[in-house]
């Protein structure tokens, strides 16, 4: 996933999308989180820093 060197994030969703917009639950999808607590490493670009602002609330991200 990640090119040599490059930062990487680990997001956990803590929240659970139902009773949320489609739009933030399309999002956390789009992040590759399906179940509550799984965790997923993503790389650190601007586009998945824009996804983790959206659902913020609902996301937990630690550098990795």
């Amino acid at each position: 996933m990640a090119k040599k060197g490059a930062k990487e994030l680990r997001i956990t969703l803590v929240k659970s999308p139902i009773g949320y917009s489609q739009r933030h639950k399309d999002t956390v999808r789009a992040l590759g989180l399906r179940r509550m607590h799984q965790t997923v490493t993503q790389d650190d670009t601007e586009v998945i820093r824009g996804m983790i602002d959206k659902v913020s609330h609902l996301v937990k991200v630690e550098k990795g």
